[in-house]
């Protein structure tokens, strides 16, 4: 099973996530499939590929409980 989920990369306490499509069972920070977006909590920017999450979506890929939550909140499919 694929799931979009966040990739945790930055310094203490300054946090920067890509999402990516990885196994539901790859560790967090280890091997993925591919790079849809990142995230910065700081600046509260989300960029995404908005083709990419698509073909995955369509392929059958979840998205964990914080990326759809911030798909909906940063309005990334609704375009």
């Amino acid at each position: 099973m694929v799931k979009l989920r966040l990739q945790r990369f930055g310094n203490h306490k300054r946090p920067f996530y890509r999402i990516v499509a990885a196994d539901a069972k790859a560790p967090r920070d280890g091997k993925f499939l591919e790079i849809v977006g990142t995230y910065e909590p700081i600046n509260g920017t989300v960029l995404v590929n908005n083709e990419k999450v698509a073909k995955w979506l369509e392929n059958g890929a979840q998205p964990t409980d914080t990326v759809k939550s911030l798909f909906k909140k940063y309005n990334v499919l609704s375009k």
